[in-house]
């Protein structure tokens, strides 16, 4: 088992002990990522972050890696594989010669 998938089983783990899962459907979870998104942007909101904690941002952060996880897994999205593939869609768009392909 990589991190990701402990991580996921943690999130999982502690929403089912809540019985928390019929209120995890997708449109729900895409919404909660948006407002903990925003939550986090909020921190930078009127200056460029030096004097924003990293407790601050680390608890944001993790707030919208929690809900990105609980979306994987109420959509049986393998997190790691649709990142890997991601990332080698954005290599082929944008080669490391410097030149961009669209």
């Amino acid at each position: 088992m990589n991190d990701i998938e402990e991580l996921q089983s943690k999130v999982v783990d502690f929403r089912d002990r809540r019985d928390w899962l019929r209120y995890h459907n997708p449109k729900d979870l895409s919404v909660s990522i948006c407002i903990e998104a925003a939550e986090l942007l909020e921190l930078f909101q009127w200056n460029d972050g030096p004097d924003v904690s990293k407790e601050r941002i680390a608890e944001e952060m993790a707030d919208v890696l929690i809900y990105v996880l609980s979306l994987a897994d109420v959509t049986d999205i393998d997190v790691c594989k649709a990142v890997s593939d991601k990332i080698k869609k954005n290599e082929e768009k944008y080669p490391l010669n410097g030149s961009k392909s669209f």
